[in-house]
């Protein structure tokens, strides 16, 4: 009998994911998320291992663990508590393999294999790309360019390090969501791309320069390692990638120009403190 469903049949309390993913990327992202809740870090705990329903299926479950609130808001305070947390998971993971992992999710993927500028994607590529204008594509080419110069080593971490995946309660984490988009990746660009996406809840957004300064301060703070020049720079354009995918897909989709309007606002400024 399949340990997911021996779960349901006790009356267990959980939480039964379905997706089209890689069986095996989803087994490692598992392993991961049970070392952390293992270690006490505040997350729903694996039930059982991934199974493949079918060859486009993948399913697997995870306590319930409801509660707690979104810490709303892009400021200083919120950046600090959001980046200290993302340090303790990370030193938590540091040593987990990641090469499973692979590949990332579009948000975080960029210089895919075959040299294209966005992920493989085939309902978004199959779309009208002359809807996004030059000025993304530039900024996205100079982001990726910059971040493939990067011989940095790979890390195991959260790739999606939003407020809407994260609750709180009492001042305190209480539940860290999405485990599905672990990457593999260099630690300075984990931490770049949660520095610009951690205030992102129901609309994804971009914090302000200032508030992604203070997040990655925060986290080297935490971590007690400092980044070096090449770290900073690569964590300035991680920073960016989130939101260029994300105004892409405004342009495709005719949403509101939110992403649109922060690459307009703040994108010149974050790739020169890149260097790209």
């Amino acid at each position: 009998m399949s340990n997911i469903y021996r779960y349901l049949m006790e009356d267990t309390s959980a939480v039964v994911k379905v997706r089209s993913e890689s069986l095996e990327r989803i087994k490692h992202c598992l392993e991961a998320q049970r070392v952390a809740a293992n270690s006490g870090f505040p997350c729903p705990a694996p039930l059982a291992d991934a199974e493949a329903l079918d060859a486009a299926a993948v399913v697997s479950a995870e306590e319930w663990r409801p509660g707690g609130e979104i810490l709303r808001g892009h400021d200083g305070g919120s950046a600090r508590r959001s980046a200290v947390l993302l340090a303790e998971l990370m030193t938590l993971l540091v040593r987990h393999p990641g090469q499973a992992l692979d590949p990332p999710p579009p948000w975080v993927h960029w210089n895919p294999p075959g040299g294209g500028l966005w992920p493989p994607n085939g309902p978004v590529d199959s779309m009208d790309q002359t809807l996004v204008p030059e000025f993304i594509r530039e900024c996205a080419r100079r982001t990726g360019a910059r971040l493939g110069r990067s011989t940095l080593p790979r890390v195991v971490g959260h790739g999606d390090w939003e407020a809407q995946n994260i609750r709180w309660k009492d001042g305190r984490p209480w539940s860290v969501y999405d485990w599905d988009s672990l990457v593999s990746l260099p630690e300075a660009a984990i931490v770049g791309a949660a520095s610009g996406a951690f205030a992102s809840a129901e609309v994804p957004s971009l914090a302000p320069i200032e508030s992604s300064r203070i997040f990655v301060a925060s986290y080297e703070s935490a971590r007690e390692r400092t980044f070096t020049g090449d770290e900073m720079e690569i964590a300035w354009a991680a920073s960016m990638w989130p939101t260029l995918h994300n105004a892409r897909g405004e342009y495709l989709f005719r949403s509101a120009p939110v992403a649109s309007l922060a690459v307009i606002d703040q994108g010149e400024e974050r790739l020169n403190l890149a260097k790209a």
